[in-house]
């Protein structure tokens, strides 16, 4: 079978009795990197030196094949550098391709920076969607946001410290700046920090540097009370700026809590002589 196996992402001290175990019996883990899986091995004390193995994201849908038949004939652990695989990490492809083959898939679970950023933001944990990396470009970062506007449940992202500064004004100028934001910085380390406030205020705070590793909890939009009227014209709004007619119905059903097929019909009627 394929065990995925969740390790920490900062606190040795968060690694599972299970985790230990199966390292110590493992005969293959396949890694994101092999240095850093050595070093986890030796920091847990765990003497077993099992043949590892490297999947990232520039090799993983040539040896999914091969390691997946390999899986039917013996354990095979996967390990990322932290936390869950195939969560924003190697092991998707890998995943999939077992459960094509029919090889069963379990799961060691453990920490995790996405369920710890979400519990300790103070926002909304009852629906949350996690959109991971937004695009480095400028451009299209803020085409990706725009997406996310009308989206009601909280959202979490990572980031990177270089660019943590820019992504929260681009948040402020997609979601508004009466959002509210949790920065998630070091989680389970030493220098564990979050920030919470609004886009303007925790962009002005990064813009003087962070460092370590972030995670960004976004609260979900918030429904606008609307007439029927000043939703119709909010859809010819965004038609007019060159928005599919179907696509500004359900953004605008989002904001408002108005039907988006009753929006769609009613821009329909409103173009007709």
């Amino acid at each position: 079978m394929i065990i995925l196996a969740a390790t920490p992402i900062g606190n040795l001290g968060d690694a599972s009795r299970r985790l230990i175990e199966v390292l110590e019996n493992a005969e293959v883990v396949v890694a994101e990197d092999t240095r850093t899986t050595g070093g986890l091995l030796r920091a847990l004390g765990i003497e077993n030196r099992p043949r590892l193995v490297a999947l990232h994201d520039h090799n993983e849908k040539q040896k999914a094949a091969e390691l997946a038949a390999l899986a039917a004939e013996q354990d095979i652990v996967i390990v990322s550098d932290a936390g869950m695989p195939a969560i924003s990490d190697p092991g998707y492809g890998l995943v999939a391709e077992a459960v094509a083959q029919g090889v069963t898939v379990t799961a060691i679970p453990g920490p995790s920076a996405v369920l710890m950023a979400l519990a300790i933001s103070g926002l909304p944990t009852d629906r949350f969607t996690f959109e991971g990396f937004l695009p480095r470009k400028s451009g299209e970062r803020r085409t990706a946001l725009r997406a996310l506007a009308g989206e009601p449940r909280t959202m979490v992202f990572f980031e990177s410290p270089a660019r943590l500064a820019s992504t929260l004004a681009d948040m402020g100028e997609a979601f508004g700046d009466e959002r509210r934001i949790a920065v998630c910085r070091e989680l389970t380390k030493l220098y564990e920090e979050v920030r919470r406030g609004t886009a303007s205020e925790l962009a002005a705070w990064a813009a003087d540097g962070v460092k370590g590793e972030i995670v960004v909890v976004v609260e979900g939009a918030r429904r606008r009370e609307a007439s029927a009227d000043d939703a119709l014209a909010q859809v010819q709004e965004l038609v007019a700026s060159g928005m599919r007619l179907k696509d500004a119905a359900a953004e605008v059903a989002a904001h408002t809590g108005l039907s988006s097929r009753d929006l769609y019909q009613a821009a329909l009627a409103a173009r007709k002589p």
